[in-house]
Protein backbone atom coordinates (compact mmCIF):
# COMPACT_ATOMS: atom_id res chain seq x y z
CA UNK A 1 0.00 0.00 0.00
CA UNK A 2 1.83 3.28 -1.01
CA UNK A 3 1.84 6.32 1.60
CA UNK A 4 -0.22 9.12 0.51
CA UNK A 5 2.74 12.31 0.09
CA UNK A 6 1.94 14.37 3.06
CA UNK A 7 0.46 17.50 2.23
CA UNK A 8 2.49 21.07 2.72
CA UNK A 9 1.01 23.49 4.39
CA UNK A 10 -0.72 26.80 3.59
CA UNK A 11 1.87 28.65 4.57
CA UNK A 12 4.65 26.43 3.02
CA UNK A 13 3.16 26.48 -0.15
CA UNK A 14 2.56 30.00 -0.22
CA UNK A 15 6.21 30.73 0.66
CA UNK A 16 7.27 28.30 -2.13
CA UNK A 17 5.20 29.85 -4.67
CA UNK A 18 6.12 33.76 -4.47
CA UNK A 19 9.74 32.83 -3.99
CA UNK A 20 9.39 30.79 -7.28
CA UNK A 21 7.14 33.41 -8.56
CA UNK A 22 10.57 35.78 -7.76
CA UNK A 23 12.94 33.77 -9.08
CA UNK A 24 11.19 33.56 -12.35
CA UNK A 25 11.07 37.36 -12.40
CA UNK A 26 14.48 38.31 -10.76
CA UNK A 27 16.15 35.35 -13.53
CA UNK A 28 14.33 37.44 -16.46
CA UNK A 29 14.81 40.77 -15.58
CA UNK A 30 18.78 39.88 -15.17
CA UNK A 31 19.29 38.26 -18.31
CA UNK A 32 17.08 41.16 -19.75
CA UNK A 33 19.68 43.59 -18.67
CA UNK A 34 22.14 41.45 -19.86
CA UNK A 35 21.51 41.12 -23.21
CA UNK A 36 20.31 44.94 -23.50
CA UNK A 37 23.97 46.18 -22.05
CA UNK A 38 25.37 43.22 -24.12
CA UNK A 39 23.80 44.53 -27.05
CA UNK A 40 24.78 48.59 -26.22
CA UNK A 41 28.56 47.13 -25.85
CA UNK A 42 28.72 45.48 -29.01
CA UNK A 43 27.25 48.33 -31.01
CA UNK A 44 29.90 50.79 -29.28
CA UNK A 45 32.35 48.01 -30.32
CA UNK A 46 31.24 47.35 -33.82
CA UNK A 47 31.26 51.46 -34.37
CA UNK A 48 34.85 51.24 -33.11
CA UNK A 49 35.53 48.73 -35.23
CA UNK A 50 34.14 50.01 -38.33
CA UNK A 51 36.23 53.41 -38.12
CA UNK A 52 39.24 50.85 -37.24
CA UNK A 53 38.65 48.93 -40.56
CA UNK A 54 37.85 52.66 -42.44
CA UNK A 55 41.28 53.85 -41.31
CA UNK A 56 43.15 50.75 -41.88
CA UNK A 57 41.65 50.80 -45.52
CA UNK A 58 42.41 54.79 -46.19
CA UNK A 59 46.10 53.27 -45.20
CA UNK A 60 46.48 50.44 -47.42
CA UNK A 61 44.64 52.10 -50.00
CA UNK A 62 47.91 54.62 -50.06
CA UNK A 63 49.68 51.57 -51.40
CA UNK A 64 47.93 49.69 -53.61
CA UNK A 65 50.25 48.02 -55.41
CA UNK A 66 51.87 46.42 -51.99
CA UNK A 67 49.68 43.89 -51.29
CA UNK A 68 50.69 42.41 -48.45
CA UNK A 69 51.66 45.88 -46.67
CA UNK A 70 50.72 46.36 -42.97
CA UNK A 71 52.85 49.74 -42.51
CA UNK A 72 49.76 51.46 -41.89
CA UNK A 73 49.74 49.51 -38.43
CA UNK A 74 52.91 51.75 -37.55
CA UNK A 75 50.78 55.01 -37.59
CA UNK A 76 50.08 56.56 -33.82
CA UNK A 77 46.66 55.93 -32.27
CA UNK A 78 45.90 52.49 -32.91
CA UNK A 79 44.69 50.45 -29.95
CA UNK A 80 46.75 47.75 -28.14
CA UNK A 81 45.40 44.68 -29.50
CA UNK A 82 44.20 45.71 -33.01
CA UNK A 83 44.62 42.87 -35.81
CA UNK A 84 44.64 43.87 -39.34
CA UNK A 85 45.16 41.89 -42.44
CA UNK A 86 45.96 42.16 -46.15
CA UNK A 87 43.61 39.70 -48.28
CA UNK A 88 44.02 38.68 -51.63
CA UNK A 89 40.69 39.10 -54.38
CA UNK A 90 40.08 34.77 -52.83
CA UNK A 91 39.81 36.19 -49.62
CA UNK A 92 43.21 34.37 -48.76
CA UNK A 93 45.53 36.40 -46.06
CA UNK A 94 48.17 37.64 -47.40
CA UNK A 95 49.56 39.09 -44.21
CA UNK A 96 48.58 39.53 -40.76
CA UNK A 97 49.65 41.54 -37.56
CA UNK A 98 48.31 42.90 -34.65
CA UNK A 99 49.75 45.79 -32.65
CA UNK A 100 51.72 45.56 -29.16
CA UNK A 101 51.53 48.04 -25.89
CA UNK A 102 54.64 49.78 -26.96
CA UNK A 103 56.09 47.50 -29.48
CA UNK A 104 56.17 47.16 -33.37
CA UNK A 105 53.32 45.63 -35.13
CA UNK A 106 53.19 41.46 -34.46
CA UNK A 107 52.89 39.01 -37.21
CA UNK A 108 50.31 36.17 -36.40
CA UNK A 109 50.71 32.26 -36.73
CA UNK A 110 49.37 30.05 -39.16
CA UNK A 111 47.67 28.96 -36.61
CA UNK A 112 45.99 32.31 -35.75
CA UNK A 113 45.61 33.25 -39.35
CA UNK A 114 43.89 29.83 -39.51
CA UNK A 115 40.76 31.29 -37.64
CA UNK A 116 40.37 34.43 -39.50
CA UNK A 117 39.85 32.52 -42.65
CA UNK A 118 36.51 32.70 -44.24
CA UNK A 119 35.25 36.47 -43.73
CA UNK A 120 33.80 37.48 -47.08
CA UNK A 121 33.72 41.45 -47.19
CA UNK A 122 29.99 42.11 -47.03
CA UNK A 123 30.09 44.84 -44.58
CA UNK A 124 28.72 42.90 -41.60
CA UNK A 125 30.42 42.12 -38.22
CA UNK A 126 31.90 38.61 -36.84
CA UNK A 127 32.96 37.27 -34.07
CA UNK A 128 36.53 34.94 -33.82
CA UNK A 129 38.68 33.61 -31.80
CA UNK A 130 41.82 33.60 -32.04
CA UNK A 131 44.09 31.46 -30.21
CA UNK A 132 46.43 33.20 -27.17
CA UNK A 133 45.05 36.25 -28.66
CA UNK A 134 41.18 35.79 -27.26
CA UNK A 135 38.10 36.23 -28.95
CA UNK A 136 37.38 39.52 -31.68
CA UNK A 137 35.40 41.64 -33.36
CA UNK A 138 35.81 41.55 -36.88
CA UNK A 139 35.13 43.37 -40.36
CA UNK A 140 36.24 43.44 -43.78
CA UNK A 141 36.11 46.16 -45.87
CA UNK A 142 36.77 46.13 -49.58
CA UNK A 143 37.99 49.16 -51.71
CA UNK A 144 38.96 49.68 -55.72
CA UNK A 145 40.25 45.74 -55.21
CA UNK A 146 41.99 46.62 -51.84
CA UNK A 147 40.99 44.38 -48.83
CA UNK A 148 41.95 44.76 -45.71
CA UNK A 149 40.39 42.73 -42.64
CA UNK A 150 40.42 44.31 -38.94
CA UNK A 151 39.19 43.72 -35.54
CA UNK A 152 39.46 44.55 -32.08
CA UNK A 153 39.27 42.22 -28.85
CA UNK A 154 36.09 41.67 -27.42
CA UNK A 155 38.00 41.62 -23.69
CA UNK A 156 36.55 44.65 -22.31
CA UNK A 157 32.98 43.84 -23.63
CA UNK A 158 33.48 40.63 -22.24
CA UNK A 159 34.74 41.40 -18.88
CA UNK A 160 31.89 44.08 -18.43
CA UNK A 161 29.11 42.10 -19.63
CA UNK A 162 30.43 39.31 -17.07
CA UNK A 163 30.75 41.58 -14.27
CA UNK A 164 27.44 42.81 -15.04
CA UNK A 165 25.47 39.64 -14.55
CA UNK A 166 28.03 38.44 -11.70
CA UNK A 167 26.50 41.77 -10.01
CA UNK A 168 22.90 41.15 -11.07
CA UNK A 169 23.09 37.55 -9.38
CA UNK A 170 24.15 38.91 -6.46
CA UNK A 171 22.17 41.03 -6.25
CA UNK A 172 19.03 39.18 -6.81
CA UNK A 173 20.04 36.59 -4.37
CA UNK A 174 20.32 39.45 -1.56
CA UNK A 175 16.77 40.67 -2.87
CA UNK A 176 15.26 36.70 -3.07
CA UNK A 177 16.78 36.51 0.82
CA UNK A 178 15.27 39.96 2.04
CA UNK A 179 11.79 39.28 0.04
CA UNK A 180 11.74 35.38 1.33
CA UNK A 181 12.07 36.66 4.58
CA UNK A 182 9.73 39.17 4.41
CA UNK A 183 7.06 36.82 2.37
CA UNK A 184 7.58 34.77 5.55
CA UNK A 185 7.30 37.10 8.21
CA UNK A 186 4.21 38.48 6.55
CA UNK A 187 2.41 35.34 5.62
CA UNK A 188 2.87 34.39 9.40
CA UNK A 189 1.50 37.02 10.68
CA UNK A 190 -1.47 37.02 7.80
CA UNK A 191 -2.28 33.10 8.67
CA UNK A 192 -1.87 33.79 11.88
CA UNK A 193 -5.96 34.30 12.78
CA UNK A 194 -6.42 30.89 10.95
CA UNK A 195 -3.97 29.24 13.02
CA UNK A 196 -6.37 30.43 16.19
CA UNK A 197 -8.76 29.67 14.15
CA UNK A 198 -7.59 26.16 13.87
CA UNK A 199 -6.67 25.88 17.38
CA UNK A 200 -10.39 26.77 18.77
CA UNK A 201 -11.56 23.80 16.57
CA UNK A 202 -8.76 21.46 17.94
CA UNK A 203 -10.01 22.28 21.69
CA UNK A 204 -14.11 22.10 20.25
CA UNK A 205 -13.12 18.71 18.92
CA UNK A 206 -11.74 17.36 22.29
CA UNK A 207 -14.91 18.70 24.47
CA UNK A 208 -16.49 15.43 25.40
CA UNK A 209 -20.08 16.19 23.47
CA UNK A 210 -21.12 12.12 24.52
CA UNK A 211 -21.33 12.26 27.80
CA UNK A 212 -22.10 14.47 30.92
CA UNK A 213 -22.96 18.19 30.95
CA UNK A 214 -22.22 20.31 27.85
CA UNK A 215 -20.48 23.20 29.71
CA UNK A 216 -19.99 26.37 27.29
CA UNK A 217 -17.45 25.67 24.47
CA UNK A 218 -14.68 27.93 23.53
CA UNK A 219 -15.44 30.85 21.15
CA UNK A 220 -13.07 32.03 18.65
CA UNK A 221 -12.28 35.69 19.77
CA UNK A 222 -14.07 38.64 18.12
CA UNK A 223 -11.09 39.85 16.33
CA UNK A 224 -11.27 36.27 14.04
CA UNK A 225 -14.50 37.28 13.42
CA UNK A 226 -13.90 40.06 10.60
CA UNK A 227 -16.45 38.94 7.49
CA UNK A 228 -13.69 41.67 5.55
CA UNK A 229 -10.89 39.04 5.60
CA UNK A 230 -11.54 34.99 5.05
CA UNK A 231 -10.38 33.68 8.33
CA UNK A 232 -12.55 35.96 9.64
CA UNK A 233 -15.32 34.41 7.41
CA UNK A 234 -14.31 31.13 8.44
CA UNK A 235 -14.00 32.00 12.07
CA UNK A 236 -17.58 33.39 12.12
CA UNK A 237 -18.99 30.10 10.55
CA UNK A 238 -17.07 27.99 13.19
CA UNK A 239 -18.65 30.30 15.89
CA UNK A 240 -22.32 29.67 14.42
CA UNK A 241 -21.13 26.23 14.09
CA UNK A 242 -20.70 25.89 17.65
CA UNK A 243 -23.64 28.27 18.88
CA UNK A 244 -25.54 25.16 16.32
CA UNK A 245 -23.74 22.10 18.37
CA UNK A 246 -24.51 24.06 21.80
CA UNK A 247 -28.05 24.35 21.29
CA UNK A 248 -28.92 21.01 19.63
CA UNK A 249 -26.67 19.64 22.70
CA UNK A 250 -29.08 21.61 24.96
CA UNK A 251 -32.25 20.62 22.87
CA UNK A 252 -30.98 17.04 23.53
CA UNK A 253 -30.43 16.99 27.08
CA UNK A 254 -33.67 18.66 27.76
CA UNK A 255 -35.55 15.58 25.13
CA UNK A 256 -33.76 13.06 26.85
CA UNK A 257 -34.73 14.81 30.77
CA UNK A 258 -38.51 15.11 29.09
CA UNK A 259 -37.94 11.23 27.79
CA UNK A 260 -36.73 10.32 31.19
CA UNK A 261 -39.65 11.99 32.80
CA UNK A 262 -42.10 11.04 30.61
CA UNK A 263 -40.76 7.19 30.54
CA UNK A 264 -41.20 7.64 34.35
CA UNK A 265 -44.18 9.11 34.68
CA UNK A 266 -45.79 6.07 31.68
CA UNK A 267 -44.75 3.76 33.97
CA UNK A 268 -46.35 5.13 36.87
CA UNK A 269 -49.60 5.72 35.02
CA UNK A 270 -49.46 2.09 33.87
CA UNK A 271 -48.24 0.71 37.47
CA UNK A 272 -50.92 2.05 39.14
CA UNK A 273 -54.15 0.25 37.73
CA UNK A 274 -52.20 -2.75 36.99
CA UNK A 275 -51.10 -3.19 40.90
CA UNK A 276 -54.73 -2.57 41.63
CA UNK A 277 -56.01 -5.11 39.10
CA UNK A 278 -53.19 -7.83 40.61
CA UNK A 279 -54.04 -6.74 44.22
CA UNK A 280 -57.86 -7.69 43.26
CA UNK A 281 -56.93 -10.86 41.85
CA UNK A 282 -54.79 -11.72 44.87
CA UNK A 283 -58.08 -10.84 47.14
CA UNK A 284 -60.24 -12.89 44.98
CA UNK A 285 -57.44 -15.88 44.43
CA UNK A 286 -57.33 -16.37 48.44
CA UNK A 287 -61.41 -15.97 49.24
CA UNK A 288 -64.74 -14.79 48.03
CA UNK A 289 -65.59 -13.73 51.80
CA UNK A 290 -62.30 -11.16 51.55
CA UNK A 291 -64.26 -8.90 49.34
CA UNK A 292 -67.44 -8.38 47.14
CA UNK A 293 -66.68 -10.45 43.80
CA UNK A 294 -68.86 -7.79 42.19
CA UNK A 295 -66.91 -4.88 43.58
CA UNK A 296 -63.75 -6.43 42.86
CA UNK A 297 -64.88 -7.26 39.16
CA UNK A 298 -65.72 -3.96 38.87
CA UNK A 299 -62.70 -2.75 40.05
CA UNK A 300 -61.10 -4.61 37.91
CA UNK A 301 -62.84 -3.21 34.98
CA UNK A 302 -62.58 0.27 35.71
CA UNK A 303 -58.55 -0.07 36.14
CA UNK A 304 -58.77 -2.28 33.09
CA UNK A 305 -60.38 0.96 31.05
CA UNK A 306 -58.17 3.56 32.88
CA UNK A 307 -55.03 1.63 31.31
CA UNK A 308 -56.64 0.94 27.82
CA UNK A 309 -57.31 4.66 27.66
CA UNK A 310 -53.80 5.81 28.71
CA UNK A 311 -52.17 3.14 26.38
CA UNK A 312 -54.90 4.29 23.05
CA UNK A 313 -53.56 8.02 24.27
CA UNK A 314 -50.21 6.88 23.98
CA UNK A 315 -50.44 5.63 21.22
CA UNK A 316 -52.17 8.41 19.32
CA UNK A 317 -49.62 10.58 20.57
CA UNK A 318 -46.95 8.33 18.93
CA UNK A 319 -48.69 8.02 15.93
CA UNK A 320 -49.43 12.28 15.88
CA UNK A 321 -45.60 12.10 17.05
CA UNK A 322 -44.60 9.83 13.29
CA UNK A 323 -46.62 12.70 11.26
CA UNK A 324 -49.51 9.78 10.50
CA UNK A 325 -52.49 11.69 8.18
CA UNK A 326 -55.43 11.85 9.54
CA UNK A 327 -58.65 11.04 8.22
CA UNK A 328 -60.06 14.06 6.42
CA UNK A 329 -63.47 15.01 5.97
CA UNK A 330 -65.52 18.04 6.22
CA UNK A 331 -66.61 19.19 9.69
CA UNK A 332 -68.82 21.61 10.77
CA UNK A 333 -67.07 22.78 14.08
CA UNK A 334 -70.45 24.62 14.93
CA UNK A 335 -72.32 21.29 15.67
CA UNK A 336 -69.05 19.79 17.03
CA UNK A 337 -68.64 22.13 19.94
CA UNK A 338 -72.47 22.40 20.43
CA UNK A 339 -72.60 18.49 20.94
CA UNK A 340 -69.33 18.27 23.15
CA UNK A 341 -70.96 21.19 25.48
CA UNK A 342 -73.72 18.78 26.06
CA UNK A 343 -71.73 16.14 26.65
CA UNK A 344 -70.23 18.26 29.12
CA UNK A 345 -73.39 19.93 30.81
CA UNK A 346 -74.38 15.83 31.41
CA UNK A 347 -70.98 14.97 32.97
CA UNK A 348 -70.49 18.08 34.99
CA UNK A 349 -73.77 19.71 36.06
CA UNK A 350 -72.47 21.08 38.58
CA UNK A 351 -70.70 24.12 36.35
CA UNK A 352 -72.39 26.60 34.50
CA UNK A 353 -72.17 25.35 30.28
CA UNK A 354 -72.66 28.23 27.52
CA UNK A 355 -72.46 28.30 24.22
CA UNK A 356 -71.65 31.43 21.50
CA UNK A 357 -71.71 30.78 18.01
CA UNK A 358 -70.14 34.26 15.99
CA UNK A 359 -70.25 32.85 12.92
CA UNK A 360 -70.27 34.63 9.32
CA UNK A 361 -69.52 31.84 7.42
CA UNK A 362 -70.39 28.23 8.15
CA UNK A 363 -67.50 27.32 10.36
CA UNK A 364 -66.51 24.30 8.01
CA UNK A 365 -62.94 23.06 8.18
CA UNK A 366 -61.34 19.15 6.94
CA UNK A 367 -60.07 16.90 8.85
CA UNK A 368 -61.10 14.09 11.47
CA UNK A 369 -63.95 14.46 13.45
CA UNK A 370 -63.62 12.10 15.97
CA UNK A 371 -60.08 13.81 16.98
CA UNK A 372 -61.37 17.07 16.60
CA UNK A 373 -64.23 16.15 19.03
CA UNK A 374 -61.33 14.93 21.13
CA UNK A 375 -60.06 18.50 21.47
CA UNK A 376 -62.86 19.54 22.17
CA UNK A 377 -64.20 17.40 25.11
CA UNK A 378 -60.66 17.78 26.33
CA UNK A 379 -60.89 21.34 26.68
CA UNK A 380 -64.19 20.93 28.46
CA UNK A 381 -63.22 18.22 30.70
CA UNK A 382 -59.87 20.29 31.95
CA UNK A 383 -62.29 23.01 32.38
CA UNK A 384 -64.48 20.72 34.46
CA UNK A 385 -62.06 19.07 36.22
CA UNK A 386 -59.88 21.94 37.47
CA UNK A 387 -62.80 24.72 38.36
CA UNK A 388 -65.10 24.31 41.39
CA UNK A 389 -68.48 23.45 41.20
CA UNK A 390 -70.80 26.83 40.06
CA UNK A 391 -67.78 27.67 37.39
CA UNK A 392 -69.21 29.56 34.18
CA UNK A 393 -67.50 27.91 31.30
CA UNK A 394 -67.80 29.53 28.02
CA UNK A 395 -67.23 27.45 24.56
CA UNK A 396 -67.36 29.70 21.68
CA UNK A 397 -67.30 29.24 18.02
CA UNK A 398 -65.71 31.94 15.61
CA UNK A 399 -64.84 32.65 12.07
CA UNK A 400 -62.19 35.41 11.01
CA UNK A 401 -60.99 35.45 7.63
CA UNK A 402 -59.56 31.74 6.45
CA UNK A 403 -59.52 31.00 10.37
CA UNK A 404 -62.26 29.10 12.81
CA UNK A 405 -61.41 29.69 16.24
CA UNK A 406 -62.94 28.00 18.95
CA UNK A 407 -62.41 29.63 22.44
CA UNK A 408 -62.88 27.77 25.58
CA UNK A 409 -63.19 30.56 28.63
CA UNK A 410 -63.83 29.87 32.64
CA UNK A 411 -64.39 31.76 35.27
CA UNK A 412 -61.99 29.31 38.14
CA UNK A 413 -59.18 30.45 39.62
CA UNK A 414 -56.83 29.92 36.43
CA UNK A 415 -53.46 28.10 36.19
CA UNK A 416 -50.31 28.56 38.36
CA UNK A 417 -47.66 30.52 36.02
CA UNK A 418 -45.23 28.04 37.18
CA UNK A 419 -47.51 25.52 35.48
CA UNK A 420 -48.25 27.57 32.22
CA UNK A 421 -45.45 27.51 30.08
CA UNK A 422 -45.85 23.57 29.79
CA UNK A 423 -49.17 23.52 29.75
CA UNK A 424 -49.50 21.63 26.70
CA UNK A 425 -46.67 19.19 27.64
CA UNK A 426 -47.19 15.34 28.62
CA UNK A 427 -47.85 14.60 31.92
CA UNK A 428 -47.86 18.02 33.18
CA UNK A 429 -50.43 18.33 36.38
CA UNK A 430 -50.84 20.89 38.40
CA UNK A 431 -50.42 18.32 41.57
CA UNK A 432 -46.55 17.77 40.58
CA UNK A 433 -46.51 14.55 42.69
CA UNK A 434 -47.80 11.06 41.20
CA UNK A 435 -50.03 10.26 43.82
CA UNK A 436 -53.48 11.85 43.37
CA UNK A 437 -55.71 13.78 46.18
CA UNK A 438 -58.45 11.85 47.69
CA UNK A 439 -61.46 13.26 45.91
CA UNK A 440 -59.66 15.11 43.08
CA UNK A 441 -60.49 14.30 39.89
CA UNK A 442 -57.53 14.39 37.07
CA UNK A 443 -56.13 12.32 34.68
CA UNK A 444 -52.46 11.67 33.31
CA UNK A 445 -51.61 14.29 32.33
CA UNK A 446 -52.14 14.04 28.62
CA UNK A 447 -55.00 15.95 27.59
CA UNK A 448 -53.71 18.92 26.47
CA UNK A 449 -51.05 17.66 25.21
CA UNK A 450 -53.34 15.38 22.80
CA UNK A 451 -55.20 18.74 22.16
CA UNK A 452 -51.72 20.52 20.55
CA UNK A 453 -50.72 17.39 18.63
CA UNK A 454 -54.09 17.20 17.29
CA UNK A 455 -54.27 20.73 16.45
CA UNK A 456 -50.92 20.79 14.65
CA UNK A 457 -51.73 17.84 12.94
CA UNK A 458 -54.43 19.90 11.59
CA UNK A 459 -52.13 23.03 10.17
CA UNK A 460 -53.87 24.70 13.49
CA UNK A 461 -52.28 26.00 16.75
CA UNK A 462 -53.50 26.75 19.83
CA UNK A 463 -52.79 29.57 22.50
CA UNK A 464 -53.62 29.63 26.63
CA UNK A 465 -54.09 32.91 28.20
CA UNK A 466 -55.10 32.62 32.05
CA UNK A 467 -55.38 35.00 35.08
CA UNK A 468 -57.21 34.41 38.47
CA UNK A 469 -60.85 34.63 37.70
CA UNK A 470 -60.15 33.97 33.70
CA UNK A 471 -58.68 31.25 31.56
CA UNK A 472 -59.32 30.86 28.11
CA UNK A 473 -57.99 28.31 25.50
CA UNK A 474 -58.30 29.32 21.76
CA UNK A 475 -57.76 26.68 18.95
CA UNK A 476 -57.10 28.40 15.55
CA UNK A 477 -57.80 25.82 12.70
CA UNK A 478 -57.88 27.08 8.96
CA UNK A 479 -61.34 26.44 6.95
CA UNK A 480 -62.12 24.57 4.55
CA UNK A 481 -61.64 26.20 1.32
CA UNK A 482 -58.20 27.49 2.89
CA UNK A 483 -55.29 24.53 2.90
CA UNK A 484 -55.94 21.36 0.90
CA UNK A 485 -57.98 18.40 2.12
CA UNK A 486 -55.28 16.04 4.47
CA UNK A 487 -54.70 13.05 2.70
CA UNK A 488 -57.26 10.04 4.22
CA UNK A 489 -55.28 7.61 6.56
CA UNK A 490 -55.82 3.94 6.71
CA UNK A 491 -57.87 3.21 9.69
CA UNK A 492 -58.24 5.89 12.82
CA UNK A 493 -58.29 2.92 15.74
CA UNK A 494 -57.04 5.49 18.06
CA UNK A 495 -59.08 6.60 21.14
CA UNK A 496 -61.97 8.84 20.15
CA UNK A 497 -63.27 11.90 22.02
CA UNK A 498 -62.76 10.91 25.87
CA UNK A 499 -62.29 14.06 28.07
CA UNK A 500 -58.59 13.92 29.52
CA UNK A 501 -57.56 16.31 32.10
CA UNK A 502 -54.60 18.28 32.22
Amino acid sequence: MTRRPRARSIRARLLLFISATLVVVCTAMALTTALVQRAALLGNLDGRVTDAAERSLGGARLHPELTDDLGFLNENGHPAGLLAARLDEDGDILSAAVVSQDAAPKDLTAAQRTALEGITANGSRHTRTVPRLGTYRIAVLDSDGVRVLTGLPMEDVQRMIGGMVVAGAAVAAAGLVVAGCACAVVIRRQLRPLGRVAATAVEVSRAPLNRGEVTALIRVPERDTDPGSEAGQVGAALNRMIEHIESSLTERRRTEERMRRFLADASHELRTPLASIAGYAELMNRGTDRIEPVLAWRRVLAESGRMTGLVEDLLLLARLDEGRPLQSAEVDLAALVAEAVWDARAAGDGHDWQLGLHIDTPALVMGDEARLHQVVANLLANARVHTPAGTRVVATVETHGADCAVRVTDDGPGIPPALLPTVFERFTRADASRTRAPGLGGGSGLGLAIVAAITTAHGGRIDVQSEPGRTEFTVRLPLAGAVPPQPVCAGSEAATGRSQGS
